[in-house]
């Protein structure tokens, strides 16, 4: 790898970090997550990995011109049918994914589940107006579940800032590395990304350093995942929706809880979360799905067979 490419990945991982502080700046000047800006400020946030990757192509020009669209994945959707597996596939094995964590949660200890929905029933109480009467539990929770696909395609537009930024231009960066060092890098980078919001109790309640970590544990096995649909489909948008639909299916896990749980362990992206992920990584693994990628760059559709290491190269 040259040193070009070493100083465009310091100066995206950077700048990406930077906006993201900027951006949750004001939550740290006022009342944090509870600010009234933060509905707005965190989707902003969303669009900083995007930013960067933007100035370090026009600047570093890593991609170089011509190359740009390809690299970042953006097209051609070439060979077409596999890319459009590979959508479906982001689209709906990740709510699949974390359904099997929340019945992993519960049969390691971490939530008790609960079938009447009681705990669920009485966060939507709290949240009605005095007076307003209740709907039948079982019809909300169906229709929280029902609406999950729909969900991954409203969530995927926000995801896209991300996706641009850390499969569409830091993957194919850091691909001249090989393939585990690379989506281990990238899974990082995009778990230590969060931590203006993580330090404020964001995903796990946690203000210190152990919700970081946790994050960066998370992020690295969802990103191994995510990372493999780029890899697999050299396009950004499977994805996007797989992005997308994990964060239209995370808070699944409060629905069948009994009481609110510790998400750090029975979330997502929590303990439950890495074990399902790692097991859904060693089926690909077993099953030789890292081995078999097209080029990232270059003439599409040609597949390259990485090396038994997983490493490789990809034409940039």
């Amino acid at each position: 790898m040259t040193r070009i490419r070493i100083a465009a990945i310091i100066a995206f991982t950077v700048l990406a970090c930077g906006l993201a502080w900027l951006v949750a700046l004001p939550l740290w000047l006022g009342d944090g997550l509870a600010e009234p800006s933060a509905g707005v400020l965190l989707p902003v946030m969303m669009l900083t990995p995007a930013i960067a990757a933007l100035v370090v192509t026009f600047t570093v020009r890593i991609p170089a011109p011509g190359e740009r669209v390809r690299f970042l994945g953006l097209w051609p959707l070439r060979p077409a049918k596999r890319v459009v597996w590979l959508v479906v596939v982001g689209w709906l094995a990740p709510p699949l994914l974390v359904g099997l964590s929340i019945l992993l949660a519960a049969a390691l200890g971490f939530i008790r589940l609960d079938p009447t929905f009681a705990g669920f029933a009485t966060e939507i109480a709290n949240l009605l107006p005095e007076g307003t009467p209740m709907p039948p539990i079982e019809l909300l929770v169906f229709s929280q579940i029902a609406m999950i696909p729909l969900g991954a395609l409203v969530n995927s537009v926000a995801a896209f800032g991300e996706e641009l930024g850390w499969r569409g231009w830091l993957v194919p960066a850091l691909r001249p590395l090989g393939t585990w060092p690379t989506l281990l890098i990238s899974g990082a980078v995009w778990g230590l990304w969060h931590s203006p919001v993580i330090l404020l109790g964001y995903n796990f309640g946690r203000t210190d350093i152990t919700g970081v970590l946790f994050m960066i544990g998370g992020c690295v096995a969802w990103g191994i995942l995510l990372g493999w649909l780029r890899l697999r489909s050299a396009s950004i948008w499977p994805a996007v929706l797989a992005h997308g639909a994990l964060n239209a299916a995370g808070g699944l896990v409060i629905l069948f809880a009994a009481s609110q749980p510790d998400l750090a362990l029975a979330g997502p992206l929590g303990v439950a979360g890495w074990i399902v992920a790692a097991v859904a990584i060693a089926a690909l693994v077993l099953t030789g799905q890292f081995r078999e990628q097209p080029e990232l760059a270059g003439a599409p559709g040609r597949l390259l067979s990485a090396p038994r290491d997983g490493g490789g190269s990809a034409t940039s």
